[in-house]
């Protein structure tokens, strides 16, 4: 499964579903399921541990209008990654690292 690692205060945003756009200065073709995990720093309860299943859905440019939505002002060369179906999972350990990357998980049915 793809995973993609999170800053806080970002990482508690889209578990509590008000940010439902990630971004980016990079863009990727890759739709579909997404683990989100929280970076080790700053600490939070989920720090450093996957915390929520993600759909990804559309990558592009981001629009000023995306502000709200990304929890955050538009920057040079953003991009909006579309977020829906957002699904917390019990936190467990994970090792982040940079870009999305692949890690052996499956999703409880």
């Amino acid at each position: 499964m793809k995973a993609l690692c999170l800053k806080e205060p970002y990482a508690s945003l889209v578990l509590q579903g008000k940010k439902i756009i990630e971004t980016r200065i990079w863009k990727t073709d890759y739709r579909g399921d997404i683990l989100f995990c929280c970076s080790q720093n700053p600490k939070s309860n989920i720090s450093g541990k996957a915390f929520a299943i993600v759909e990804l859905i559309e990558c592009r440019p981001m629009l000023k209008k995306d502000e709200k939505a990304a929890c955050c002002k538009i920057y040079p060369r953003a991009n909006a990654w579309l977020l829906k179906n957002i699904r917390p999972i019990k936190p467990f350990p994970i090792k982040g690292q940079l870009s999305l990357f692949e890690i052996k998980f499956k999703p409880k049915k």
